[in-house]
């Protein structure tokens, strides 16, 4: 048997239909449920509905053999586990955006920067010199500079309607390839037999 984290809404979805062609039956994936543990009529499958962010921790402790997540949750999380193929869905930007007409604020000695991607901001930051003050927000990260709390914000990225609508725009794409990822347990790759050859028809599949 193989248990898969995935998140709940669009990005299940597009993960279901990519599973679907490999061979996975997703059937029980889509009905309108309220269920959180849920398993395919055969048994071989199992998925766990989690949110987001915590797709990484499933996977890493070994409750699931497999989780989708996007590549901005692994790069802020570090989770110990193999972060296997690129599955090209959920295409989005990790960047630094704020005020159009100042640009140049990016240049400034001391910046304060509103994120929920807190432990990626430190890295990013750490590399261009000067006193960076990292505030951890947790959602409507574009109000922060429009109140004055922050500078500027990093954060996610993907038509930017929400930035234009707030006055705001792009200053500087840092991960321009955010997108989702097959993560696999390190110990369910090596003991559980069904999860290699399932990650190599998924691959196919993304060829």
């Amino acid at each position: 048997m193989i248990n898969f984290a995935l998140a709940k809404g669009r990005l299940a979805e597009e993960s279901a239909e990519i599973l679907a062609r490999a061979g996975v039956d997703v059937s029980v994936l889509k009905g309108n449920t309220r269920k959180l543990v849920l398993k395919s009529a055969d048994g071989a499958y199992g998925f766990f509905l989690v949110k987001p962010y915590d797709v990484p921790v499933y996977v890493e402790a070994g409750v699931a053999d497999m989780g989708i997540a996007g590549k901005d949750t692994l790069l802020e999380q570090g989770r110990n586990l193999y972060e296997m193929l690129d599955l090209r869905i959920g295409a989005c930007r990790l960047c630094i955006a704020g005020d159009p007409k100042k640009k140049d604020i990016l240049k400034s000695p001391r910046l304060r920067v509103a994120t929920k991607y807190v432990n990626t901001a430190k890295r990013v930051f750490a590399f261009r010199g000067g006193e960076t003050e990292i505030i951890p927000l947790s959602g409507s990260i574009e109000l922060a500079p429009l109140t004055g709390l922050a500078d500027v914000i990093f954060d996610i990225v993907q038509s930017g309607s929400t930035l234009k609508a707030n006055g705001l725009a792009v200053l500087e794409e840092v991960y321009p390839d955010i997108t989702a990822r097959l993560a696999v347990n390190k110990v369910s790759l090596k003991t559980n037999p069904d999860v290699l050859p399932l990650v190599g028809r998924i691959k196919e599949i993304l060829q």
